[in-house]
């Protein structure tokens, strides 16, 4: 399981993605831990009064709580990466589920709020975080052609889980209390270990198909050949399999691949993804207090983010069926640099908002393309760097998007509490998000399509959409190219075994023919050509 991976370096070798069959319960899986490890940091929100009264604590002590879990979800990408890329998705998953699962249960029997801190918010939020980033490789892993599809709806899973974890979370308190609703979530989180068991990976389906191709030559060869030449052929391939054991190691096995920020399209993506972040999470984090302030009830204020979330569960699926469309596809990096366009100038027109009807529509519009966002943003990635690399490349985005995530909506928080005016703070994070929306669009547009046109277009990164396919059959062609060298390898010097003394008849035969009625040039070039096989098979046996 975790050892094959971690003698390939990163994952198992390139398969072509069966884009369903097992994928789908793969997708299933990625829908619930996308779901715990985005969901699972705001719900436990409902709890903050209580520890508030039983900890003589401030609101800001307890919301550190959920800052710690999303700061470790981000901050600990690279801490994944490597430890995928050396053990394998499943057994880092059925770790990262047991940390947070434990984590929260050792919280019910904290007696301040610093113990809270490293159990629900450090030992949770690293497990939750060595769930989230390989449940993402194995789903890109088995989808190829149908993968926007599939990331759209394991994205899905965010606000699905928010509008459950939440009233779930408001019934446990209200009938166990914060330590019997804790004890309860933390066993909801052993699931994260149920689906790490799903994440089967596609290496055994390379094996079977090695040895179909193997098989079916040596049935060929079993058939006109004695015993003796079925045990020079069984010698001669098991030398050779000893060979390519040996020399499999001696990769260089790379726990954190930073080759990929020689990638043009990486470094412009990690580039407008930070400047993203900032402005992104200050919106929907702000809304409800500037509701109110504007006078609106507390309850409707409340039920804002309610809108959010239900039109963020539509849009995130239909983006994905979108971005699938043939004809869109290659453009993937331009529907995600529209969709944070949109996103940017929803919050700018937003500013001015002055009644409850107003920013219920806000909320429409946000939902749409804060949906369309979530849906495309691992979806583009992938494009970028291939599946090979994404383990590596998602622990460094989720790093410098942990920067962000510290800078952008404290910041804004301070501005609101120096300036008194939320208006200005739309503004401010509108303007961000249309920044790095124009920054991905144009820099790809001008630095991207000029290198289209002078490398082959198969090596192209910014495209990607079929990468992962053609690696695929890349390397399976390599197999069965493999096992023809094999094949005459074995067929010719068993051949020469058999038939050694007739060589010498067909040469004497040969240069008589040559001096009947052949000229003398195609006899020489004879003579080469034979010498030049029996080189290279001598060379191939040693």
């Amino acid at each position: 399981m975790g050892q094959s991976d971690a003698e390939e370096g990163q994952l198992p070798a390139p398969v072509k993605p069966p884009d369903g069959g097992w994928g789908w319960m793969v997708l299933l899986g990625c829908f619930v831990i996308t779901g715990f490890s985005y969901a699972f940091p705001k719900a436990v929100s409902v709890y903050f009064k209580e520890l508030m009264q039983d900890f003589h604590v401030g609101y800001s002590d307890t919301a550190w709580i959920s800052s710690i879990m999303l700061a470790m979800l981000y901050g600990t990408g690279p801490v994944s990466s490597i430890m995928v890329n050396q053990f394998g998705c499943r057994p880092v998953m059925l770790i990262g589920g047991l940390l947070a699962s434990s984590g929260m249960i050792l919280a019910s029997f904290t007696t301040n709020i610093i113990e809270l801190y490293l159990t629900a918010g450090v030992l949770t939020g690293l497990g939750m975080a060595l769930n989230f980033q390989p449940s993402l490789i194995m789903l890109g892993s088995y989808f190829d052609k149908r993968r926007p599809l599939a990331n759209g709806l394991a994205a899905a899973g965010s606000p699905v889980f928010l509008s459950a974890l939440s009233p779930l979370g408001q019934v446990l308190l209200e009938k166990f209390g914060w330590r019997g609703g804790f004890l309860i979530m933390g066993g909801l989180l052993l699931n994260c270990c149920t689906c790490g068991a799903v994440m089967r990976p596609l290496e055994m389906s390379m094996k079977q198909k090695m040895e179909k191709v193997q098989d079916k030559y040596e049935a060929k060869e079993m058939l006109p050949m004695g015993e003796k030449t079925e045990e020079a052929m069984t010698t001669t391939n098991e030398a050779k399999s000893k060979k390519a054991k040996k020399k499999k190691p001696k990769k260089g096995k790379k726990l954190l691949d930073f080759s990929i920020f020689s990638n043009r399209g990486f470094v412009i993506y990690a580039i407008s993804k930070f400047i993203l972040v900032l402005g992104l999470f200050v919106p929907p984090i702000l809304l409800v207090n500037y509701a109110k302030d504007i006078g609106v009830p507390d309850t409707e204020a409340a039920f804002l983010l309610s809108i959010i979330g239900f039109i963020d569960i539509f849009a995130r699926p239909s983006c994905g069926v979108v971005a699938g469309l043939k004809f869109i596809r290659p453009h993937m990096a331009y529907l995600f640099s529209f969709a944070m366009l949109f996103n940017g100038l929803t919050d700018i027109c937003s500013a001015r908002a002055s009644n409850y009807t107003a920013l219920v529509i806000f909320c429409v519009f946000f939902g749409i393309s804060y949906g369309m966002v979530g849906a495309l943003q691992f979806e583009v990635l992938m494009a970028i760097v291939g599946s090979q690399k994404f383990s590596s490349a998602i622990g460094l985005v989720l790093l410098i998007e942990a920067v962000a995530v510290l800078i952008g909506p404290p910041s804004a928080g301070r501005l609101v509490d120096a300036l008194k005016n939320y208006e200005v703070i739309f503004y401010l994070a509108g303007s961000e998000v249309v920044l790095s929306s124009l920054f991905l669009g144009v820099v790809s547009y001008c630095c991207l399509n000029r290198g289209k046109k002078t490398p082959p277009p198969a090596k192209t990164s910014s495209t990607g959409a079929g990468s992962d396919t053609e690696e695929a059959e890349s390397d399976a062609q390599e197999v069965e190219d493999h096992a023809d060298d094999n094949h005459q390898q074995s067929h010719s010097t068993n051949s020469a075994l058999i038939v050694g003394s007739d060589a010498v008849n067909h040469l004497r035969e040969d240069q008589s023919m040559d001096a009947v009625g052949r000229p003398e040039g195609d006899g020489e070039a004879l003579m080469s050509v034979r010498c030049s096989s029996n080189q290279t098979v001598e060379r191939e046996s040693f």
